[in-house]
């Protein structure tokens, strides 16, 4: 259930404040009654009329996709890069949730749920990123220290809740760092490690929230369980 004039905004057919005014000129029929109430409730298989047209009322599709190297989390690109969009086989009009860089791989949330996507991008809501960093040269116990402590990027710090070396090589001179974030600025991994003068030569993002890239293959996804959307709900701060 979403409120009606979300779902006329999302239609295609107006703006989300066009439609309220129509809900309040007596404009909108659902089920063949006029509404003229803002916030009134109404599902996919209501039948909702503006002007006495039919509208139509797009499903919610919720995927999650573990996004190859070189594709951009756009819907769009003047430089013809791919996107991530075209790996998705369905007609609706989903988008990412969030970015990752067109060299970073791992899991993406794509959908058409608008409220959804605002709940999980929301920096109040705190939905942890999960990401596997290959970083040259390989960390002190200082740096190590200096990261859990948190660092400043553009004069706001970034607090990571967990950083973990899984791999130590040091003929390489490389490490793999797991480290684990709330927040979702561009770049920030990257930027993190720039700061203590390391390069990523690698960068994977292996969880978000409690969701997981498991068996998925590079380009693969499925569908979100519609517990796992619930779940995915419930970290809206009311």
């Amino acid at each position: 259930m979403e409120r009606l004039q979300k779902i006329i905004a999302e239609s295609g057919i107006c703006s989300r404040r066009k439609a309220e005014e129509l809900i309040l000129d007596g404009k909108v029929k659902v089920n063949g009654k006029i509404v003229t109430t803002l916030g009134t409730k109404v599902s996919n298989d209501d039948i909702i009329l503006v002007n006495d047209k039919k509208i139509k009322v797009e499903k919610k599709e919720y995927y999650l996709l573990n996004k190859p190297r070189n594709y951009i989390c756009s819907l769009e690109d003047d430089r013809k890069r791919k996107l991530v969009t075209e790996l998705i086989d369905t007609k609706a009009r989903i988008y990412p949730v969030g970015r990752l860089d067109y060299d970073t791989t791992g899991l993406i949330i794509m959908t058409n749920d608008g409220a959804l996507a605002n709940i999980l991008m929301h920096p109040k809501n705190k939905v942890e990123k999960t990401y596997l960093a290959k970083i040259k040269p390989c960390l002190t116990m200082e740096e190590l220290f200096t990261l859990k402590k948190g660092i400043a990027i553009d004069n706001v710090v970034c607090y990571p809740t967990r950083v973990k070396i899984k791999k130590h090589d040091a003929n390489k001179d490389t490490d793999l760092v797991e480290i684990t974030i709330h927040e979702g600025r561009n770049h920030i991994i990257k930027n993190l490690f720039k700061e203590i003068h390391h390069d990523v030569l690698k960068l994977t993002r292996t969880k978000y929230a409690f969701l997981s890239i498991d068996k998925l293959q590079s380009g693969e996804y499925r569908y979100l369980t519609k517990e796992e959307v619930k779940k995915l709900y419930s970290y809206q701060i009311k």
